[in-house]
This record gives C-alpha cells, sequence and structure tokens, in this order.
C-alpha cells in the first residue's frame, strides 16, 4: 500500500481547479453496431445483432465518444493525464460516484447516427470527509442525433486520498432483502476485461491486481461502476421488456470487487412506472443504489 502522505489542498489549489468550471469540449462518433455486440455478449443477452436502426439501450451511449489519449498521455493509474478537459485534481483515487440521466422518448440514440456529445463542467466542489480530502466533480452531457437531442447526463466523479495504513473503511449499510427482480453476478477478470475493452477504459484498477492492491491499497480488482450501473437497467430491461426507460438515477455507495459474486435487485411500484434498484454484495452490504422512471 501507498506509504505517500498527501499535502491538504488549500484554498489556491481549489481556486484553480474550479477555474476549469465552464469548459466544455463537444465529440463526435458515428453509432455502430459492433460496439452494442459486444455489450450483449458481455451481459450475457442472447439479443439479435441490431441493424441499422436499431435503437440504442440505456447506457449504451457509453460505448462512444471514447477518451483516446496518445500511449504517451497516459497517467501512472491508466487514465489520460490530467489537466485536459477534466481539472488536474491531485488526489489519486478517481471513481465514478453516480449520475442522472433522461432519455428523449421521442428520438432515441439509433445504430446508424452520426452524434455529438457536449460536455460541460459544472462544478468542482472540494470537501473534508472520515477517509481524508475528496474533490467532486460534475459534467453535464448532452447527446445529439441528425434530429436534435437523444438523452442528457449528469455525471458524479469523485477524486480521494490515497489510503494510508490502517485507514478503515466507512461503516456499511445493510441492502434491503426480498427482491422480485434478483440476479447474481459473477464479476471475474475476464467480465472485467471485457467491459474496460468496450469502454477502452485503461484504469489498471479494473485489471491490474499488483496496482490496486499496492497502489491504490484495495483488496481486488473493482467492478466498474458503470457496468454495475448497467446491470441494473439492464436487469429492468429484463423483467420489464416492452418498457421505455425514461430517466435513470444511480449513486454508488460501497466498492464492489472481483472476489466473490454480487448481486443486482430491482422493486417494480404498483403501477409499474418506477423501479427502485440496488446492488449489494455477497454479506448483504449496499453497493449501488438507483431508480428508474418508466413512460
Amino acid at each position: 500500500m501507498s506509504s505517500h502522505t498527501p499535502t491538504p489542498l488549500d484554498a489556491a489549489a481549489i481556486a484553480h481547479l474550479q477555474q476549469w468550471v465552464g469548459r466544455s469540449e463537444q465529440l463526435q462518433d458515428d453509432i455502430g453496431a459492433a460496439p452494442l455486440r459486444g455489450l450483449s455478449a458481455t451481459l450475457d443477452r442472447d439479443d439479435a445483432p441490431p441493424a441499422k436502426g436499431s435503437v440504442v439501450p440505456p447506457l449504451g451511449h457509453w460505448l462512444y465518444f471514447l477518451p483516446q489519449a496518445l500511449q504517451s498521455q497516459i497517467g501512472p493509474d491508466g487514465h489520460p493525464r490530467r489537466g485536459g478537459f477534466l481539472p488536474p485534481v491531485p488526489l489519486p483515487r478517481r471513481m465514478w460516484a453516480g449520475g442522472r440521466l433522461s432519455w428523449e422518448p421521442g428520438n432515441p440514440l439509433r445504430v446508424g447516427d452520426a452524434a455529438r456529445k457536449v460536455s460541460r463542467i459544472e462544478s468542482v466542489t472540494h470537501k473534508t470527509g472520515r477517509s481524508g480530502e475528496m474533490v467532486f466533480v460534475l459534467v453535464r452531457h448532452e447527446v445529439h442525433n441528425e434530429r436534435g437531442l437523444c438523452l442528457t447526463e449528469e455525471h458524479d466523479i469523485v477524486y480521494r486520498a490515497a489510503a494510508q495504513p490502517g485507514e478503515q473503511p466507512a461503516a456499511p449499510t445493510a441492502a434491503e432483502t426480498g427482491a422480485p427482480w434478483r440476479r447474481q453476478i459473477t464479476p471475474d477478470d475476464v467480465l472485467l476485461f471485457r467491459y474496460s475493452a468496450l469502454t477502452f477504459n485503461g484504469h489498471r484498477i479494473h485489471y491490474d491486481r499488483q496496482y490496486v492492491t499496492q497502489v491504490e491499497g484495495y483488496p481486488g480488482l473493482i467492478v466498474h461502476g458503470p457496468l454495475i450501473a448497467t446491470l441494473l437497467t439492464d436487469l429492468v430491461r429484463r423483467h420489464a421488456p416492452e418498457g421505455f426507460i425514461q430517466r435513470f438515477e444511480f449513486r454508488a455507495v460501497r466498492p464492489t470487487f472481483d472476489l466473490n459474486p454480487f448481486f443486482v435487485n430491482g422493486v417494480p411500484s404498483a403501477d409499474g412506472k418506477h423501479v427502485k434498484l440496488w446492488a449489494n454484495d455477497h454479506d448483504g452490504w449496499l453497493t449501488m443504489q438507483g431508480r428508474v422512471v418508466l413512460a
């Protein structure tokens, strides 16, 4: 485990990071079928191959507009070096903390679209908690096709200080039990590798066991937060295949490691318009919670 003792962020450092608020970027991509075929295989779905005009499933847009930094621009954690579009937060542990998404029912993203994603840094916030300093970055994304807006996303990123010797994790929260919708997931190395490949994600916490245990201080490989979120929406698709997911919000509560199976769970409302979602680890501790609104 790293013995590095971080230097607290002072007011000047925080003010520098907040200069990134308001920055924006635009990315173009062609919505092809191959990434969606790979996602179906990774989720263990026997879907028909997507054809031109097929609707991209919920969270499938995460397979496009991918950062493609030159190999020489990759940092020690496997991410692109900091200081481009995202602020150069000097805290080593970076995690996808949650998000809120809404889809336009009349204009879904489809295979064959020439699409555009507009991203903007909405806020940079500094906090100090039981586990040390944290910086939260809120990014707003809008995805458009030739016909207009397809979806809007608010993306929460958290940066944390390095783990310190003897550091105790936050007290866990027990997950609910008895969900009518429930699926067990085995997060082996292959599943994590395939999802990293689909999203061109070089973050070493998902595949480099030596790095994640000795540098970042975790007990095992970390299951991608976006993968767990995708498995939650996939659970809805399996049990309510005719429903259109109009809104989805989720929040990561606790890391999930590849050491044991975990579970995704859902409870639909009586009218079938909402689904309460969560993931829990093998010990029954809550790891992610979410909610879907069906149109």
